[in-house]
């Protein structure tokens, strides 16, 4: 997988950086849901975090089904980079 920096505010309209990292973790999770419920259809959120969130995918999941795609950017140690495309 090439390496990107997709983190910054430089992104085309229609694609959202939410940066975890930045939001302590007692909230993320709520956070990132809070985030998803403001997307629009064919809208994107590039999320980015120090670890492979594995516990929030299945809750997203779960909450949102094949609501939400999910597309890996970037999945290296230390550096994830997802796209969470909400689908009609």
């Amino acid at each position: 997988m090439t390496t990107i920096h997709a983190c910054n505010h430089s992104t085309p309209e229609g694609l959202y950086p939410f940066d975890a990292r930045g939001v302590a973790k007692r909230f993320r999770h709520a956070a990132i849901f809070g985030a998803l419920e403001a997307l629009m259809p064919g809208e994107t959120m590039r999320f980015c975090n120090d670890h492979d969130p594995l516990p929030l995918l299945a809750q997203m999941q779960q909450r949102y089904g094949d609501q939400v795609a999910v597309e890996y950017r970037q999945r290296e140690p230390g550096a994830i980079v997802i796209d969470f495309k909400v689908v009609g």
